[in-house]
């Protein structure tokens, strides 16, 4: 069932319930893009999530109640037959790079080895970006590794550095502060504004972690910087 919100006085959102799923999340960013196609004037943005889609209006031309009229067209858009990507991360696992692995394997009774095993082995979709410019939040890890956030996050999380919160797990596109399980990292750049578009991930790829060594991470990492 849909629903409509206010999010304060210049943001309607629409709800499709509260889950992860992947028809759903594809029925959002079709309805978001329709949206975005159809640019009415009022428009400021529009931000697809999991299971909702944020219309972000001037309130100065249109009330919430126009919106909400105007939106139920674009409900009935259908997603487009996706081609989705399949973008391989390089990752080294555990170490210096990921400080946390020990933790996550101890809390769900697990080894080191079974924990690099579980979270390298599915595809992940790319359900959205948030959080930092290129972030991508991932859906479809396996339970059995689902850990919680650390109860005071960093204040430094390195680029590239791969976590686990709860039920969730994710890519730090950028040094910032963070509460995530750092499990890995990965020497790929996920961010680069001077590239079009400037994040390696978009919605709707998948993501297949590699697990590789910390010397095949700084060769890569060396090559990265060589191309910048």
């Amino acid at each position: 069932m849909v629903e409509f919100k206010p999010a304060g006085d210049s943001a309607l959102v629409i709800s499709f319930g509260e889950v992860i799923d992947e028809n759903v999340n594809r029925k959002v960013h079709a309805v978001a893009r329709a949206i975005e196609e159809a640019s009415p004037q009022w428009l400021i943005e529009v931000v697809p999530t999991y299971s909702t889609v944020y219309v972000y209006y001037d309130p100065f031309m249109v009330s919430y109640t126009e919106v909400a009229e105007a939106v139920k067209h674009f409900l009935s858009a259908e997603p487009d037959e996706e081609k989705s990507r399949i973008v391989e991360i390089p990752t080294v696992y555990g170490g210096e790079f990921g400080p946390d692995i020990e933790f996550v394997a101890q809390y769900n009774g697990l080894s080191v080895d079974d924990v690099i095993d579980i979270h390298s082995k599915p595809l992940y979709r790319v359900y959205m970006l948030g959080f930092t410019p290129g972030f991508a939040y991932l859906g479809g890890m396996d339970e059995k590794i689902a850990t919680p956030r650390l109860e005071k996050p960093r204040l430094k999380v390195p680029a590239g550095s791969v976590g686990i919160a709860g039920k969730q797990t994710g890519i730090y596109p950028l040094e910032s502060p963070g509460g995530w399980r750092l499990i890995g990292r990965t020497p790929l750049k996920l961010f680069d504004p001077r590239k079009d578009p400037p994040t390696l991930l978009q919605p709707g790829d998948y993501v297949k972690f590699v697990p590789i060594s910390e010397e095949e991470f700084w060769e890569l990492y060396r090559g990265g910087q060589d191309n910048d």
